[in-house]
């Protein structure tokens, strides 16, 4: 069985192009899982509810399940982007 294919993605910000709107909260709609993939650098992926902050650096993506309220934080220079799927990601399960 192979992985599942993003059907659309991101462009790949930098920390001075990541837009207000993936620094604060939000989330994605039903049925739909993101996978947020750092490039460069590194970048701290924090969900609200339950309460939990991932470290995401490049070759360690980081799944967002359907609907989950999460921000992502910066510190210093990075390169990320974001895929979108309509079923879990390669690595969802361990989310």
């Amino acid at each position: 069985m192979s992985a599942p294919a993003p059907y659309r993605s991101t462009p790949v910000f930098d920390e001075a192009t990541l837009p207000e709107a993936i620094r604060n909260t939000h989330s994605t709609k039903a049925g739909v899982w993101g996978l947020l993939q750092v490039l460069e650098g590194r970048v701290r992926l924090v969900f609200h509810d339950p309460a939990k902050s991932i470290e995401v650096t490049p070759g360690k993506p980081a799944p967002i399940p359907p609907q989950a309220h999460h921000h992502v934080e910066t510190d210093g220079p990075m390169r990320m982007q974001v895929e979108f799927y309509h079923e879990p990601p390669e690595g969802a399960r361990d989310a």
